[in-house]
């Protein structure tokens, strides 16, 4: 027998868990038990079901809901508060078939929207609501390669956009626009300084509406101009102390040794244009400090040996590459055979393909040894397939018994670098020596980190190794999983074209590898 009691219970905390009048209740359950009901019907439409908010393109949101049954249409209502609608700023009139439906809306807001369906006969249903932040808008367009000098850029969004200022930094100036600067949508900024990383935010009052950032040129008011048609190695051969070679675009056919015998710096006239030097090897002598900058190194049609060489001997001065691509080099990219004490040595920013190392290792310190070492930033691509990556040796410490080399690898990105079971990333053997290699990605490489008792890796953190299992394994240095090193696949955009792109969350939110390639 129905215990009518007990199903009064069960089908009360149903009914109010799905929302449905407690009156139904005592219709539906009493002695005389009507048949099963198969439809039911209200006295309004039901509340859009299963609602999402999506903030897509930084300054659109896209809604998407479940058709109500028996809607003709639904009522959507943006207010820019929370959940407040006080007042409604935008009302629009959808139907399921528009859904997912997307409105574009002002950047950096603070909104609140709510649904409701209707349909004639029925009476509407209850709100929908929900609260939602827009992100800051870029309607800038990307900085074309003729519009941004030393001292000057122009700027270009959208012809007739509602804007106001520029904001400059570093300098935090306001520069107001002017009114034919926003109806045609350009302006330029003048009196910058070359050589320099500016950004820019776009307002309208107090919302961003574009922020974009860029490197002034060289001055070349304070440099040497050098167009690809001149004899950059005479130029070069003959320099004094302090000079700056801004080469302009184009492809300088050297195919010889460069003796650089004085500091000098040579480098790239337009960052986004980088100038090719193809077949040189700079054969840095005395004391000469040398700076590298925003320069396509290729190693095509070069005698074979590394792309930098010491011969001399003695204390030299600091050398600097950043922002540079060097490639198809045979021999190495370094070479110190020599008693030579690198005073610095910084390598920032660069990309390396197709590095073989066929007779010399990727950077080869034989009989000399760098203060300071410093490589961050960089991608190591197919590099070092015939020796080994980072060689150190021992004969520094017997030239220079006094010095201690202080090495630091961090935030690379080597992709079937040292690849080879045999192949080690750190052959260090001074005498004295300290390495920290830190939040590195290594992937698809077979060799391991030394074999080397010399080696001494002080700092090993962060690192994660893909197709890469000996790192972890074998060798005389073994990474740990006190170190918090992970095997996560990067998941590169393109590897095989060069992109390394990251799309792997985990090593984005860590800053994990070469900072170009995180999102």
């Amino acid at each position: 027998m129905i215990n009518i009691k007990v199903m009064k219970k069960i089908y009360k905390n149903m009914l109010i868990a799905t929302g449905i009048p407690a009156a139904l209740l005592f219709a539906a359950c009493s002695d005389n038990i009507d048949p099963v009901v198969e439809s039911l019907d209200f006295s309004r439409l039901m509340s859009p079901v299963g609602t999402e908010v999506r903030v897509v393109n930084r300054n659109s949101v896209r809604l998407n809901w479940s058709p109500v049954r028996g809607a003709e249409a639904y009522v959507v209502e943006f207010s820019e508060d929370s959940l407040l609608f006080s007042p409604v700023a935008r009302t629009e009139n959808v139907t399921a078939d528009d859904l997912p439906v997307t409105f574009t809306l002002a950047g950096e807001t603070r909104y609140s929207v709510r649904v409701k369906a209707i349909a004639g006969g029925i009476a509407e249903s209850k709100w929908f609501a929900a609260t939602f932040k827009t992100d800051a808008e870029n309607i800038f367009y990307p900085v074309d390669l003729h519009d941004v000098e030393a001292t000057l850029v122009t700027l270009r969004w959208p012809a007739g956009s509602v804007v106001t200022d520029l904001i400059i930094q570093p300098g935090d100036v306001t520069r107001p626009l002017e009114a034919v600067e926003k109806e045609n949508g350009y302006a330029t900024i003048t009196g910058l300084t070359g050589e320099t990383a500016y950004t820019v935010v776009l307002k309208n009052g107090a919302k961003t509406r574009g922020t974009l950032s860029f490197t002034t040129l060289i001055d070349l008011g304070g440099a040497i101009q050098v167009n690809p048609a001149d004899n950059l190695e005479a130029l070069v051969e003959g320099a004094s102390d302090g000079d700056i070679f801004a080469l302009m675009p184009g492809t300088y056919a050297v195919n010889a040794d460069i003796l650089v015998s004085r500091s000098i710096s040579i480098k790239g006239a337009r960052p986004t244009d980088k100038p090719v030097i193809t077949g040189a090897i700079l054969k840095p002598n005395g004391t000469a400090s040398l700076q590298l900058k925003d320069i396509v190194f290729d190693g095509t049609g070069s005698d074979g040996n590394q792309m930098i060489v010491y011969e001399g001997g003695g204390t030299t001065g600091e050398l600097k590459i950043a922002d540079c691509e060097i490639k198809n080099y045979v021999k190495g990219t370094l070479y110190v055979n020599t008693a030579t004490l690198v005073e610095s040595l910084a390598i920032t920013g660069c990309v390396y393909t197709n590095v073989e190392c066929n007779g010399g290792d990727f950077i080869d310190f034989r009989n000399g040894l760098a203060r300071s070492f410093v490589f961050t930033g960089n991608t190591v691509n197919n590099c070092a397939t015939g020796r080994d990556l980072f060689r150190m040796d021992a004969g520094g410490s017997t030239n220079f018994p006094g010095e201690t080399s202080t090495i630091t690898i961090t935030n690379n990105t080597f992709y079937k670098a040292a690849s080879g079971s045999s192949k080690r990333l750190l052959y260090v053997r001074l005498a004295n020596h300290s390495i920290l290699f830190n939040k590195n990605i290594i992937a698809l490489s077979q060799g391991i980190y030394t074999n080397q008792a010399a080696t001494t890796v002080t700092e090993l953190k962060n690192n994660n190794y893909f197709e890469a299992p000996n790192y972890v394994t074998t060798g005389n240095v073994q990474d740990v999983p006190a170190n918090g090193y992970t095997t996560l696949d990067p998941g590169f955009a393109n590897a095989t074209a060069g992109d390394f792109t990251v799309s792997n969350e985990t090593l984005i939110e860590n800053g994990i590898g070469d900072p170009r390639w995180l999102p």
